[in-house]
């Protein structure tokens, strides 16, 4: 991600304000609201918060920046006491637990994850990091990469999404996916 210049005072708290009411109205309304509503709530004009955040993906990233950073340094602190498929699979739904949040995050889910702020970096770095520690264990098959992770991740966020008991939904949907990856011994 490059370094985004130093603002003045007012640029700062015009892209703070933007990225409080963003956070707020995607959790109220979902990832697919008007961002004339988000620059509404925020008491500035839709092109001061394009001349912040030029696409829709980058402004969910930076709002849901927090909660990858978060989730990521978890994910990494409780590996360390599972197996690397049981790493794998926390992982997933956890992912998809933690995606959920933004109702509707699912359809942008990969051009999010490639906006390079340091939540999505940290959340695909720790995603390869676990899936490389299976394959190097023998235990995940080695044509899986971490783009079929996101993949599955949508597939299951769009499946529970209307679901009134998606938590188990969503541990069902990973198991029959990690039996899929996993190489077992006859």
């Amino acid at each position: 991600m490059k370094k985004e210049p130093t603002l003045r005072a007012d640029a700062q708290k015009n892209r703070e304000r933007i990225l409080t009411a963003a956070g707020e109205v995607f959790l109220e309304q979902g990832a697919g609201v008007s961002l004339e509503e988000v620059a509404r709530r925020a008491g500035v004009g839709i092109g001061t918060l394009y001349r912040r955040f030029p696409t829709r993906e980058l402004l969910l990233a930076e709002s849901y920046n927090a909660r990858l950073l978060a989730f990521a340094a978890m994910s990494r602190e409780n590996d360390a006491k599972r197996d690397p498929v049981a790493a794998v699979r926390s992982y997933l739904v956890g992912l998809v637990i933690t995606t959920q949040v933004y109702r509707g995050l699912a359809t942008s889910l990969g051009m999010v994850l490639q906006s390079g702020t340091p939540g999505c970096i940290a959340l695909t770095e720790e995603g390869e990091r676990l899936l490389s520690l299976g394959q190097q264990a023998g235990v995940i098959r080695t044509d899986v990469t971490f783009d079929d992770l996101v993949f599955v991740v949508t597939a299951i966020l769009i499946a529970t999404e209307q679901d009134s008991t998606p938590e188990s939904r969503i541990t069902h949907l990973v198991e029959l996916f990690i039996n899929g990856i996993s190489r077992r011994t006859l």
